[in-house]
């Protein structure tokens, strides 16, 4: 049984994504829409060897059509949302418009698949599935199953995101300004607020009332949402890297119960989705390159926390445009519409 697909944002670094994963998981996809703004239209993609012509997105896109992968924005998303659930179509959104709205199931698959199915099934949040941060994704690949071993009670959270998070015109960007900084030439940042090549910032999403960004915000909110447990307390300090597609986090957990570094270590390696790679001897853990372009997300350095008790430090790199973004939102499609996840297809 095949599937008709439409990606919305098809020109964008997270919809060309959606394209590759698509076609290496072997989804079954009997017919492919790309969509985006009138702007884009008429720009020609390949998928499976075959060029398609990108269409501008109307209302009536989505007639027809099975499954709508969106990575255009949140107002894109909270625009078309209506159109997209009455045409009768599954829509995985991977914007921030619905991930916290009561009755739209946040689902990384690995973790709460069961919720992935529900929304074919409420009316409240019928056809949507919302597609988690970034940040919050891959930070849960790695706690999710030490969280159900030995319940987390506290986390802290420092985040070094790459420039994909912001999108394909920020990856042009640290390109363009590393070279102008090693030509000895100026160069005025025109899609972040600093300079960014070699340099870092504090994220720069929207900056709060309590002197919390919003992307620090969504990793509390989402993750007590994903692992359906309001009692972890969560804090973060997100940053902005020169690095263009892969995040890398420094996470200290605060169990409920002892969880020894041995256990952890054995739980992390059956854990589905998840490489460990380490070598101690040389003090070599995952880093960007090592994981850029590879669908798991990778951990190591695991260590007690000598300060308190019941306290682990976890390392945690993971692809933001894969596991972070386009691969999640497949694998969302793949429970709700196949009712399984595809073998890994790039381990």
């Amino acid at each position: 049984m095949g599937f008709k697909v439409c990606i919305v944002g098809a020109t964008g670094a997270v919809g060309v994504e959606f394209m590759q994963v698509l076609e290496r998981r072997n989804f079954p996809v009997d017919q492919l829409l790309l969509l985006a703004s009138k702007r884009s239209a008429g720009t020609k993609l390949t998928f499976k060897g075959q060029p398609h012509v990108v269409q501008e997105l109307t209302k009536d896109s989505f007639k027809g059509m099975d499954l709508a992968l969106f990575s255009a924005g949140s107002g894109i998303s909270k625009d078309y949302r209506q159109a997209c659930v009455e045409a009768g179509c599954l829509m995985v959104d991977n914007s921030s418009a619905f991930r916290m709205e009561d009755g739209v199931p946040l689902v990384v698959p690995e973790i709460n698949p069961q919720e992935a199915a529900k929304a074919l099934q409420r009316n409240g949040g019928k056809g949507v599935i919302a597609n988690p941060n970034c940040t919050t994704i891959i930070a849960l690949m790695a706690l999710a199953p030490l969280h159900r071993e030995a319940g987390i009670k506290r986390l802290v959270a420092a985040t070094y995101q790459a420039a994909s998070g912001a999108g394909h015109a920020a990856m042009v960007e640290l390109e363009e300004s590393t070279k102008a900084y090693l030509a000895g030439q100026s160069y005025t940042p025109k899609v972040l607020p600093h300079p960014y090549a070699f340099n870092l910032f504090p994220h720069n999403s929207p900056m709060t009332a309590n002197g919390y960004c919003e992307e620090e915000i969504k990793l509390a909110k989402e993750s007590r949402k994903i692992l359906a447990d309001n009692s972890p307390a969560i804090t973060g300090t997100c940053v902005r890297v020169p690095v263009l597609r892969t995040h890398a986090e420094a996470l200290n957990v605060e169990f409920h119960k002892p969880l020894s570094v041995a256990r952890a270590y054995e739980i992390l390696g059956k854990t589905v989705g998840v490489t460990v790679l380490e070598d101690r001897a040389k003090n070599r853990w995952a880093m960007p390159i090592d994981v850029a372009g590879h669908d798991d997300v990778y951990v190591g350095r695991i260590r007690e926390d000598l300060s308190q008790a019941n306290t682990l430090d976890v390392w945690v790199v993971g692809d933001q445009l894969l596991k972070g973004a386009a691969l999640n939102a497949v694998q969302c499609a793949e429970v709700a519409l196949v009712g399984k996840l595809a073998p890994n297809a790039n381990r």
